[in-house]
């Protein structure tokens, strides 16, 4: 990794290097903090977790090749390492430094609701013209974001971040961080309120992004919340808007929804327009296609690319996963909160056949917990949705307001555990029949979709 010598590594972390002359200038190769990632010239930050302490296997990655130790501990070693007060501040730190040597586009992206789809989309546009790294997984926090960046190599020329937070300041350490090129924010919903409060709370700790981003970054908003449309301009940045509606910059019209087959729509790009095959299911899928447009169109990505790099995209990183066995399961059980629980549930609505939507609880919507999942049971009752098959303390709210608004209880059902609610679907379930699997992700309802598929 080029700048990232031993010596310099020591300075940019404000740590005391342990080793001797003849290896201060060598450069590491990577950066991990799992000691199983380890690989010959790696450097290693020993973290102290709650339940794992990454300094019982200093010796091991040494043994694998690591070229250093991140340590909070002096050590008893002959080997090269670097004395911090705290790894994984030392990580962040490290991840800052690296950052600004590079010189490539970094797109950060965060909001309620669609980070990770929204994420794939512009980086499978973006590859249509550039060698692009994108967040893996949930790598989207403190230690997953300096984690990604270390891992941009030189043969990468751009890279897409996702940024997730749950409190105020958050996003404020994130993107000074990764100072992103530019910004984009997928919608302000109703998540983690337990510490923001409401949704203008939400806006607050989401555009945080905006004070640490470069100096000539550009803002990508989505025009059709409500929240976002007030953030006409930010400082001397540029902000740009797509939606469904011809005001904004890039919007999406004639739209056709196939259910979970996907979407079609003509994308409108400044004077021109493309039709394009979303192959992803879900209607809020077109926002997310939207924002890939705009990005792609800031960092110079022809229209005939950005419809190959939409229609290329085929699986949103498990987050609506279509599994087809003698029936459908609609996989979307990664997490869950009021806005992504009531798309999923439109989605199951445009099934042709008998529709079960078993869901679970959603977490970190603080004083109004309940409330929201009532409401999601009245918003239930007025679909075309068959069955409900619910699990969690939560979800009795939502059995109730499914119950108190349909006004009828037959073809609802709740269990006190998972597994009770597993033996029973399994019973339940035909051919043809259509299944949305949706929960908060502690809720472990990926056992559900085990067990049907």
């Amino acid at each position: 990794m080029r700048n990232l010598t031993l010596s310099s590594v020591a300075k940019a972390i404000k740590g005391e290097l342990f080793c001797e002359a003849s290896v201060m200038n060598n450069e590491i190769n990577g950066a991990v903090i799992d000691s199983r990632e380890i690989e010959k010239d790696y450097l290693f930050f020993a973290v102290k977790g709650q339940r794992v302490d990454g300094h019982d296997f200093i010796e091991q990655v040494y043994e694998k090749g690591a070229l250093a130790v991140i340590s909070e501990k002096i050590l008893d070693t002959d080997k090269p390492y670097i004395l911090v007060k705290s790894s994984l501040e030392a990580l962040k730190l490290l991840a800052k430094y690296y950052r600004s040597t590079l010189d490539i586009p970094v797109v950060g992206i965060t909001g309620s609701v669609g980070k990770t789809s929204t994420k794939e989309f512009i980086a499978s546009v973006l590859s249509e013209k550039y060698n692009v790294l994108k967040t893996e997984g949930n790598f989207n926090n403190e230690i997953g974001l300096p984690l990604t960046i270390l891992k941009i190599r030189e043969e990468h020329e751009a890279a897409v971040l996702e940024m997730g937070i749950s409190d105020f300041g958050e996003m404020t350490r994130l993107s000074d961080i990764a100072k992103p090129d530019i910004c984009v924010i997928t919608n302000i919903g109703v998540c983690h309120l337990e510490n923001l409060g409401n949704r203008d709370g939400v806006l607050k700790a989401k555009t945080e992004m905006f004070a640490n981003a470069k100096e000539n970054c550009e803002i990508v908003l989505n025009g059709d919340d409500d929240k976002l449309i007030t953030i006409q301009h930010y400082k001397d940045k540029s902000v740009h808007y797509f939606g469904t509606t011809p005001q904004n910059e890039v919007y999406a019209a004639d739209v056709i929804n196939y259910g979970i087959d996907g979407t079609n729509c003509n994308i409108h790009l400044n004077s021109t327009s493309f039709n394009v095959d979303i192959h992803i299911p879900g209607i809020h899928m077109v926002n997310n296609a939207l924002a890939a447009t705009l990005v792609g169109n800031i960092l110079g990505v022809s229209t005939e690319s950005i419809r190959n790099g939409i229609e290329k995209l085929v699986d949103a990183a498990g987050r609506v996963n279509i599994i087809r066995r003698n029936y459908t399961i609609i996989d979307d059980c990664y997490n869950a909160n009021p806005v992504s629980m009531k798309a999923s549930i439109d989605l199951l609505n445009t099934s042709v056949n008998r529709k079960i939507a078993v869901l679970g609880d959603m977490f970190e919507l603080g004083e109004n917990e309940s409330r929201l999942h009532y409401e999601i049971g009245e918003y239930i009752a007025n679909t075309d949705i068959d069955f409900l098959f619910l699990s969690g303390e939560l979800s009795k709210n939502i059995l109730e307001g499914y119950i108190n608004k349909k006004q009828k209880s037959d073809s609802a059902n709740w269990f006190e555990n998972v597994n009770d609610l597993i033996y029973n679907l399994k019973q339940f379930v035909v051919d043809q029949d259509t299944i949305l699997v949706k929960a908060s992700h502690s809720m472990h309802y990926e056992e559900i979709v085990k067990a049907l598929s």
